[in-house]
C-alpha cells in the first residue's frame, strides 16, 4: 500500500531495528517505546486494522500471536512477563493503519491498561 510506513519497513524501503523477519511477518523495535522492550509484530501483507480482518485471516492472526511469543523469547522478556496489545481504530489509539501487535515488557505492567 503506497505511503504505509509499515509496508515500507516490510519491503526494506525504510530502516528499522528488525528482530525477526520471514516471508509472512516482520518484528521490529518501536521508535517511540512505551516500555523498556517495545516490539511491533506486523504482517507483510497490508491489512488496515484488526477490525478489517475476515474469517479467512484466522491463520494470519494466529501466526501474529505465535510470532509475538517468539519475539518476547528472543528479546528476553518471555520469562518475566510481557503484554501483547492490538489497537484497532483511531479511538483505540491506532496511529499506523496497518495491522500490528505491540509486545511490551521489561517492567511491571499495571491494570487496567487504558
Amino acid at each position: 500500500m503506497d505511503g504505509c510506513v509499515f509496508c515500507r519497513i516490510a519491503a526494506g524501503e525504510v530502516a528499522a531495528r528488525v528482530l525477526f523477519a520471514d516471508e509472512e511477518v516482520v518484528v521490529f523495535h518501536d521508535t517511540a517505546p512505551r516500555a523498556p522492550t517495545h516490539l511491533l509484530v506486523i504482517p507483510r501483507r497490508h491489512v488496515p486494522s484488526l477490525a478489517a480482518t475476515l474469517p479467512e485471516d484466522a491463520a494470519l492472526l494466529g501466526r501474529l500471536m505465535l510470532t509475538a511469543t517468539e519475539a518476547a523469547r528472543r528479546a528476553g522478556i518471555a520469562e518475566s512477563g510481557f503484554r501483547v496489545v492490538a489497537n484497532s481504530g483511531a479511538g483505540a489509539g491506532q496511529s499506523v493503519f496497518h495491522l500490528h501487535l505491540h509486545v511490551l515488557g521489561g517492567r511491571p505492567m499495571g491494570w487496567p491498561p487504558g
